[in-house]
């Protein structure tokens, strides 16, 4: 066993002349780098003020990252490889990544760095422009994602829609997911239809209570604290989420053993009744997969596994489920990022230029669901995908605020965001900020859509069956408003016709009466 090195000045082997770079989300254990223990290379984990100012994080995805980079670190040296763990008390005098390098290099006259693709362009270009004299420096594959990192460019096309359902069926080929000979199991590639049912009264009881664990971090709330680090949310100094790869694997099997049985089923439902509400039957294995923790392809294997062996229980549509949000969609939008930076990051297809409400920072508004969606998220760094998509998202899409301001909140605010997978998903999915690139029509909806999926309507101050009233739910006003007002953009789009159609069978009082009140709702929305 090797010990880890908490200073930059620790007197390292003089053999040494290589450091290996690993990033906050490279902690994958089955990476060849870690195949062998070789006494040149010392492997360099950083906490850097650089990765927490980019924007403002919740606490509790702060401490996850730092938490799980130091166990990283231990169970490398644990193996016998040299690693330098360098706390933000060591990396406080270093303005950015590239100046520590620098520092560390020639600290220990070391000649090569080292390090691996990283997933957001930010850091990949900071680093493929890393020049250092004397130092050369080599990138790596993360040996994470299934599709090659190359391969990207063979199945996506700049500023081009992909069908997101053509690239999931041709993963589930190139991998062999779900296949009987060239044809899906089970005779249908999709069974998205069957996995739209909402939680019935008598199904509240049976959510079951999720595992959480115990990780002490009081010391890393102290570091921010100490460092001024900004952040935003609930900290506790006991953090529930998995920053290692047994904690992780055990989630892993708690999903299958205990969730994975109505995952499908109930993957868009929505309840503030259950104790449970806001885990319900997802997995939370995003932060463990994005941080490389575990691997989409061990994460796919074993549900697949579990399932073989309990058909008589768990039925194909939980798994298919499952697997198309990890092989398919996961995947997907890590294929729009790249091919489309950097220019993605500033797309705005709407105009939209309204500011961020107040209360997505302090969950202080009356529309319940929007309530409880930023409420949980402020206590739990985490929302389930339906949450983000059609409440705070559908929410920021009705009302033009502008994408730069979403993005940056869901950047922050969520555990498992990382720009490659919170960009698409933000910007494209459910602002259609990049004018369909990701969807072929915006993800828009009424109350009515709340109200079917989840039970947030029943104690809402406003009334989900009105639209003008005064106490009219303001999703309602707000939704035919911005269908209004992107008549140009979408009155010609086939999967938008009947919504058209709808709003033009409206008399024109009514339509009047519709956007005045839309258009009061806009003019002080922090007051909803």
């Amino acid at each position: 066993m090797t010990t880890v090195y908490n200073t930059i000045s620790a007197s390292l082997p003089p053999q040494t002349h290589t450091l290996r770079l690993i990033l906050g989300d490279q902690l994958n254990a089955s990476h060849s780098w870690f195949k062998h223990v070789d006494p040149t290379v010392v492997y360099v984990i950083a906490e850097l003020k650089q990765e927490t100012a980019y924007v403002k994080h919740h606490v509790q995805k702060v401490c996850a990252f730092f938490a799980a980079m130091a166990q990283f670190a231990d169970a490398l040296a644990h193996c016998g490889h040299q690693v330098m763990y360098l706390t933000l008390d060591e990396t406080q005098p270093f303005s950015d990544l590239p100046t520590l390098l620098e520092h560390i290099c020639t600290q220990h006259q070391l000649n090569t760095i080292e390090y691996q693709q990283p997933d957001e362009y930010r850091l990949a270009k900071q680093l493929s422009e890393l020049s250092l004299p004397g130092i050369k420096s080599t990138c790596h594959d993360s040996e994470h994602f299934l599709l090659p990192f190359d391969d990207i460019k063979r199945e996506f096309t700049a500023n081009k829609h992909v069908k997101m359902e053509f690239f999931y069926r041709r993963m589930r080929k190139r991998f062999n997911v779900l296949m009987q000979d060239d044809e899906p199991l089970g005779g249908q590639w999709n069974f998205d239809q069957q996995n739209r049912e909402n939680l019935k009264k008598a199904d509240l009881n049976d959510i079951p209570s999720p595992l959480l664990f115990a990780n002490d971090v009081s010391n890393i709330i102290s570091r921010l604290e100490r460092h001024h680090v900004a952040t935003i949310g609930k900290a506790e100094n006991q953090l529930l989420w998995p920053v290692n790869r047994r904690q992780s694997r055990q989630l892993l099997d708690f999903f299958c053993h205990h969730l994975l049985i109505r995952f499908g089923r109930f993957q868009d439902a929505m309840t503030e009744n259950s104790q449970a509400d806001w885990s319900l039957y997802h997995s939370r294995l995003s932060f463990a997969i994005n941080a490389k923790i575990l691997s989409p392809g061990e994460v796919i294997n074993k549900v697949i596994s579990h399932w073989q062996a309990n058909q008589t229980e768990i039925s194909l549509t939980q798994v298919e489920g499952f697997v198309r949000q990890i092989l398919g969609w996961r995947e997907y939008v890590r294929g729009i990022y790249w091919i489309n930076m950097p220019g993605y990051a500033t797309q705005n297809a709407l105009q939209a230029q309204r500011p961020l409400p107040g209360y997505f920072w302090t969950a202080n508004t009356k529309m319940n669901c929007m309530h409880h969606a930023i409420k949980q998220s402020l206590d739990f760094a985490y929302a389930h995908h339906i949450q983000r998509l059609m409440v705070t998202g559908c929410f920021s899409l009705l009302a033009g605020i502008n994408p730069d301001e979403v993005d940056q909140w869901y950047l922050g605010i969520y555990i498992d965001a990382i720009e490659w997978v919170e960009m698409p998903n933000t910007r494209g999915m459910t602002q259609f900020a990049d004018g369909g690139i990701v969807a072929t029509k915006p993800y828009a909806a009424s109350g009515n859509y709340l109200n079917k999926m989840g039970d947030y309507c029943k104690s809402c101050h406003y009334n989900v069956k009105l639209k003008t009233e005064a106490n009219a739910c303001p999703f309602n006003s707000l939704y035919w408003h911005f269908i209004q007002r992107h008549q140009q953009h979408f009155g010609r789009n086939p999967r938008m016709t009947m919504v058209y159609k709808n709003w033009q069978k409206m008399n024109a009082d009514t339509q009047q009466a519709i956007i005045h009140k839309a258009e009061v709702l806009l003019a002080d929305l922090d007051n909803l």
